[in-house]
Formats: structure tokens, C-alpha cells, sequence
């Protein structure tokens, strides 16, 4: 053991490489080896040394700090989506030295956009992840006109060139309503998340598009919006109750009013999974533990998380990353609540 704080160039001249070396093997980058990276990790362990974190980010004049501002109206983001993501950002920026900042604002409110509006000029944070990307998206254009460092979980329709990674959510529909008609379904509703969110607006044209494939036609009374929560879904599947003749199927743009759904239907004695199908959207951890399980879209809520932190941590640093457009392929999880084919005894 050192009797006096060790350095950075201790530690490299101990492990026999540069100093810059050391760090970045410190900080876990793809372009150290991994055998260098494991010999500079056991020295650092061995010798006691402790990275000056102050001293570090005052020669960087950077703050080694993402942020993360949580489009919700609720300040304590119930929505499970939003605590798997973080999950995903927090563990990545963690691995690589980095801290994370979070706030709640509600969308589209005055608090969100000075809160962009701080980040651009104040210099607390070194990027931000943008989650819940909208139609003419006001956050995406203000964070490309400032030239400020983000990734984004999805796409807009702006014209604009920007890092994001995002799931092909009209794809993910699709392979939902062709299930559904697989199982004989022709009447198939849908809960719709609110306008103005981009996969809102992907996966609605999912739904129609592949509707229309099938030679299945939609009366618009069988769509209705809905606020992506529990009791949103509880209360907009009301609306969908008293359609004569009856739906035989539900699709619901998220999981969360997926799982509102099928308790307002139990409530009212309904079984899902043979009176009525139930889909969701999201896969969140909760889905495999409903009654019945939900049958839903996966998308790695986790992974995504780290992906766009991976990303933005890259960019920060000036490493352009090969791809700054990531789309995901979805992928369809079949469980009980959408049941089995139509028929036999089935409404």
C-alpha cells in the first residue's frame, strides 16, 4: 500500500502504458484492449488510486453530466416505461464515470421548455437524452439550432438531421393486428396514444394500414384516444363497450392502458382472453404478470436506455459514432389475453 494519494501517472507507469491510456482504460472504452483494460483496472485496485474527479472535469471543462428531463405530468413517473429507460441510462453513465441529472416537467408546459432552455446555456449538464419524441418537435429543434449534444428515443418530422435510436413501432403494429386476424379477428378496436407523439403516430398507421391489407375495414368509432396511463385506458375502453355488433379485439397503444383495459373488463365480468382479446404495446416488466399475461410488442426498454446514453457519451467526447440512426425490429410476444382462435364457444 502507497503511504501518499497515488496518480494517474503512478498508475500508468506501474501498469507499463501512457497515461492516457490508463484513462481511458478506467473509463471502460472500446478502444483499449480488454487485457489492458483488466491490468489497468487490477492495478487500480491494488494500488489504491482514486481518480480526481474535480481536477478531471476542470482540465475537460466539462461536468461529466448527462441529463435526462422526464416529459410527465405526474412528478413521480409512475409509468414504468420511464423507470426501465433510466435504468438502462443511469447504469451506462455510471460505467462510464458519467452522473446523472433527472427532472419531471409536463409536456409541451413553459417549465419544460426553459428547462431545455437552461441546459443549452447553463452548462450543468454536458448533453441530454430526449425521450417521447412529437410532431414538430420543439425540444429537437431548439437543441439542433444550439448545436448542444443529445440523442433522442425516437424520430420527428422535421427535417432535421439528429442522433436517435427508436423502434419500428409501425412494424410492431403490424405484427399485433395480423395476430389478431390470424385468430379470426375482424373487429379489432384501437386505444390510441395522444396526437402529436411520433409513435403515436407510427403505430396508428400500423393499425390502419394493415387493416387495409386484410381488406378489413375500420369505422372510426372503433379508435379512440386515449392518456397512455392505467385509468386512461380504464375509462376510454368504456367508450369502445357499447358498439353493436360488439368488438372482438382491443389493441392498446401502450401497456400501461392495456392493463386499465383488461381491469375495466374484468370488473364488468368480461374474460379477457376469451370474450374479448387484449393486446398492449412496450412489453414493460409488469406485462408477464397480469391476469391473464399480456400479449404485447417488446421493446428493450433497458438496452435503449444504454444505447442512447452509449451514444451520447461518444458524441461528447468527439468519437462520431458509425450510426447515429438506430432502428430497432420489433418483436411480437404472445401471451393469454389475446386468447385463441375465434370460435368454439368464443364470442
Amino acid at each position: 500500500m502507497w503511504d501518499v494519494a497515488v496518480t494517474l501517472k503512478d498508475l500508468a507507469r506501474h501498469v507499463g502504458v501512457s497515461i492516457t491510456t490508463a484513462s481511458r482504460a478506467l473509463a471502460d472504452y472500446d478502444d483499449v484492449a480488454e487485457e489492458t483494460r483488466q491490468r489497468v483496472r487490477e492495478a487500480a485496485e491494488q494500488l489504491g488510486y482514486y481518480p480526481n474527479i474535480t481536477a478531471r472535469r476542470l482540465q475537460k471543462r466539462r461536468n461529466d453530466t448527462l441529463g435526462f428531463i422526464i416529459p410527465t405530468a405526474d412528478p413521480r413517473f409512475a409509468d414504468p416505461f420511464f423507470s426501465e429507460f433510466m435504468a438502462g441510462i443511469g447504469n451506462e453513465a455510471a460505467r462510464k464515470d458519467y452522473d446523472l441529472l433527472v427532472s419531471t416537467h409536463s409536456p409541451d408546459s413553459p417549465g419544460e421548455k426553459a428547462a431545455y432552455e437552461r441546459a443549452t446555456r447553463g452548462g450543468w449538464v454536458d448533453g441530454l437524452i430526449v425521450v417521447r419524441t412529437r410532431e414538430n418537435d420543439g425540444r429537437i429543434q431548439l437543441l439542433c439550432q444550439s448545436n448542444f449534444p443529445f440523442v433522442a428515443f425516437g424520430r420527428t418530422d422535421d427535417d432535421l438531421n439528429f442522433p436517435y435510436v427508436d423502434e419500428d413501432s409501425t412494424a410492431g403494429m403490424r405484427l399485433l393486428v395480423q395476430h389478431l386476424i390470424g385468430l379470426g379477428h375482424k373487429r379489432i378496436g384501437y386505444l390510441s396514444p395522444p396526437a402529436g407523439l411520433m409513435f403515436g403516430t407510427y403505430r396508428r398507421c400500423g393499425y390502419y394500414e394493415t387493416m387495409a391489407e386484410y381488406d378489413l375495414p375500420v369505422d372510426e368509432s372503433w379508435v379512440i384516444e386515449g392518456d397512455m396511463t392505467q385509468r386512461g385506458g380504464a375509462d376510454a375502453v368504456g367508450k369502445l363497450l357499447n358498439l353493436d355488433p360488439p368488438l372482438t379485439a382491443i389493441i392498446c397503444g401502450n401497456d400501461l392502458m392495456a392493463i386499465g383495459t383488461m381491469n375495466r373488463l374484468q370488473n364488468l365480468g368480461i374474460n379477457v382472453g376469451r370474450d374479448i382479446a387484449v393486446a398492449g404495446f412496450d412489453d414493460i416488466p409488469w406485462a408477464a404478470y397480469t391476469a391473464p399475461p399480456l400479449t404485447t410488442i417488446r421493446q428493450p426498454i433497458y438496452k435503449i436506455g444504454q444505447q442512447t446514453c452509449s451514444m451520447l457519451i461518444n458524441i461528447i467526447n468527439g468519437w462520431e459514432p458509425e450510426n447515429t440512426h438506430i432502428m430497432l425490429t420489433p418483436e411480437l410476444i404472445v401471451r393469454e389475453s389475446s386468447g385463441t382462435r375465434l370460435g368454439n364457444g368464443r364470442r
